[in-house]
């Protein structure tokens, strides 16, 4: 593999690759609502060929699979090994027979070509060059091709992932913030950043618009087991474990609040960007 996005290939085999995929499920629960957004946005039909940029564990390419049925095909690409081990056993399970996955990284991996879109939940934001990357990925459409994909809007304007954060205020320093562009999920907060890569890259036609949603869906202790485990409050406790036995009760307290009936549901703020390859 490329060494192009070494650092994330590393991260994501070795530190987060492993814990998304025992988390799976949870994970999905919470997030699927924005990768349908996306999938509404790109609108996949019956027959076509669809290639799942960061699939991950999945979720989001059996959804494609099913969408565009037995004449289509769905190509998921991730640098996690973990990940993909749980893909691949979820889309036997499902006997789906037009579904691939490849352990690569888009940004320099040789694509099939004349595909008729491309689609990301969360899986665009980690590439050293990004403007290389979606340039590979506009080469493997057809003419008219679609792109869509989702991605998070600033971390103030996520309350899901900044309040359990916030729990630790006082207990450790700030962290600073990350240099503008760097590799990581806020990496496309800036909307005209996405616009300038795309434009880049080739694209057309690009669309970028707000989308807000309540996320959730567990229920408190798993909502605050879930908060330890990824997340920022999660890269702080990968550094200080020994901080967990006080930062519990605090982001139980945080985010008790809101609950709504057994689980709790906390506002999201994302981007869903679409493009054309004009060919």
């Amino acid at each position: 593999m490329s060494a192009a996005n070494a650092a994330q290939v590393a991260y994501w085999n070795e530190t987060a690759g492993r814990t998304w995929a025992d988390l799976q499920d949870r994970i999905d629960r919470q997030i699927r609502p924005l990768g349908l957004a996306a999938m509404q946005r790109l609108a996949p039909a019956p027959g076509e060929q669809v290639v799942d940029v960061g699939c991950g564990c999945g979720d989001t390419s059996l959804e494609l699979a099913r969408r565009v049925g037995p004449e289509g095909g769905v190509l998921g690409l991730d640098i996690s090994a973990p990940m993909l081990e749980v893909a691949r056993s979820r889309a036997e399970t499902a006997g789906l027979r037009n579904l691939t996955f490849h352990e690569a990284d888009a940004q320099t991996a040789s694509l099939p070509g004349d595909r008729d879109a491309v689609f990301s939940r969360f899986g665009v934001m980690f590439f050293a060059d990004p403007a290389a990357a979606f340039g590979n990925l506009r080469r493997s459409l057809r003419p008219g091709g679609r792109l869509a994909f989702v991605c998070w809007r600033p971390l103030a304007e996520n309350l899901w992932m900044r309040l359990p954060a916030e729990a630790a205020a006082g207990l450790v320093p700030p962290a600073p913030p990350p240099e503008p562009g760097t590799p990581g999920p806020f990496a496309f907060a800036d909307p005209d950043r996405v616009r300038g890569i795309l434009t880049a890259a080739g694209f057309t036609g690009i669309d970028i618009s707000p989308h807000d949603e309540a996320i959730g869906g567990l229920d408190l202790e798993g909502t605050v087991a879930m908060s330890f485990r990824v997340g920022p409050l999660g890269a702080i406790l990968r550094e200080r474990p020994d901080l967990a036995p006080v930062l519990r009760d605090r982001v139980r307290t945080a985010v008790s609040p809101w609950l709504r009936g057994d689980a709790v549901y906390m506002p999201s703020a994302t981007w869903l960007v679409s493009a054309r390859n004009p060919g």
